[in-house]
């Protein structure tokens, strides 16, 4: 699939290819969530391109980075709708493949504490596989410096991916999300690993409640092959685990609106930061002030924050330090 658009980022240095989903986002927006078995009336509704994938491609592009998106969409009408917004934000879509049949949907519930819950129904994004993605990587390993992942695609296209990004040397990224069986092997071919507290303590069977839960659940990771475990907390911030010891970062404080996405905001911008050769520390600084801004908005992709904003509140917060 090929489109143009205006080139809407400053474009430089090495790129980010993102292997991961497609959807249409439909999100209802209510005081609260309904009980089970319960209705309750609703104050918005509103209907974006969103899937992890996409999602982290275009934060990675608004951060400045050039990004490849290897994913599926079908044919039906969605399928115009998240084509001409991924175009609109300048990511490159020339390795996403079309289908016949429907494309992916999410279904989000949010209330007015700015909390959510998802539904994702794959559809389309359930006909990635590795073929597609060894050819595309075929033309763009010497485009990118960076592989950014998740798991709202088959597994086992994922895992080629990994390894495949790794082989290639690329600073593979993984985030966890939605958490799923995995083949063990995996996590020596991954730099960098994003779980929040849930997903750590589903894949460690460590309980993280607090800094010192989070850090054995970071070793875990490392102690399998993994060069770094980030576990974020949401509003307590995360840390950072490898062989150096255990590093905290305090978060921003915002007032929150919808959570969605907050977490593919950090993801985009802390690869985006890797391929602009950020250390590894500045690089997650800037993907937590780029996921709390987008707590501050509705929606998933409409809440991913410019890159201006992104410098912004990192400065300010640098300010507050001196």
């Amino acid at each position: 699939m090929t489109t143009h658009s205006d080139d809407l980022t400053d474009h430089s240095g090495a790129g980010v290819v993102v292997v991961g989903s497609i959807t249409a986002d439909v999100t209802t927006f209510s005081q609260r969530l309904p009980a089970r078995g319960e209705t309750v009336l609703g104050d918005d509704l509103t209907l974006v391109l969103g899937g992890k994938g996409a999602n982290q491609a275009v934060a990675s592009s608004l951060a400045g980075a050039r990004t490849y998106l290897i994913g599926c969409v079908g044919t039906d009408p969605f399928r115009d709708l998240v084509v001409s917004a991924l175009d609109g934000y300048g990511v490159d879509i020339s390795h996403v493949r079309e289908f016949e049949g429907a494309t992916g949907v999410a279904h989000i519930r949010v209330d007015a504490s700015g909390e959510n819950d998802i539904v994702m129904v794959p559809l389309a994004n359930s006909r990635l596989d590795a073929q597609h993605v060894d050819e595309a990587f075929s033309v763009l390993s010497s485009q990118v410096s960076v592989l950014l992942t998740q798991l709202e695609v088959p597994s086992e296209t994922a895992y080629s991916a990994v390894s495949a990004g790794k082989a290639a040397g690329m600073t593979v990224v993984l985030d966890p999300a939605p958490v799923v069986e995995l083949d063990p092997q995996i996590w020596r071919s991954i730099d960098i690993v994003t779980p929040n507290e849930t997903e750590a303590s589903l894949l460690t069977g460590i309980p993280v409640t607090d800094l010192d839960s989070a850090i054995r659940a970071g070793q875990w990771f490392c102690a399998r092959g993994t060069n770094n475990a980030l576990i974020t907390m949401a509003s307590t911030g995360a840390v950072l685990v490898n062989a150096q010891g255990a590093t905290q970062f305090e978060p921003f404080a915002v007032q929150s609106v919808d959570t969605t996405a907050a977490g593919d905001a950090f993801a985009g911008y802390l690869a985006a930061g890797l391929a602009e050769g950020f250390e590894l520390s500045d690089a997650i600084t800037r993907g937590m002030a780029a996921g709390a801004l987008a707590v501050t908005k509705r929606g998933a992709s409409p809440s991913l924050p410019q890159r201006a904003s992104v410098d912004a509140l990192v400065a300010h917060a640098d300010s507050d330090l001196s």
